[in-house]
């Protein structure tokens, strides 16, 4: 699978465990909410930096944001 859509997915995943909108995560990590949403299509190439905000945000480790999951 493409990381992309991987980290997309994960996104997604942890977004909603959190009970969190896109709105509420662009806002908490300092983007738009269309930004939030093309990353969990994975159209988005995101940076490290993107990445942390994003795991900072959700309060999950950066790394469960790129695990491929079952």
């Amino acid at each position: 699978m493409d990381i992309r859509q991987t980290f997309g997915n994960n996104l997604k995943h942890y977004r909603n465990l959190a009970n969190m909108s896109q709105a509420a995560l662009a806002v908490k990590m300092g983007v738009d909410r269309a930004h939030v949403s093309s990353m969990e299509r994975g159209q988005q190439n995101v940076t490290i930096i993107t990445l942390w905000h994003a795991a900072l945000a959700l309060d999950v480790k950066p790394a469960l944001l790129l695990q491929e999951r079952d």
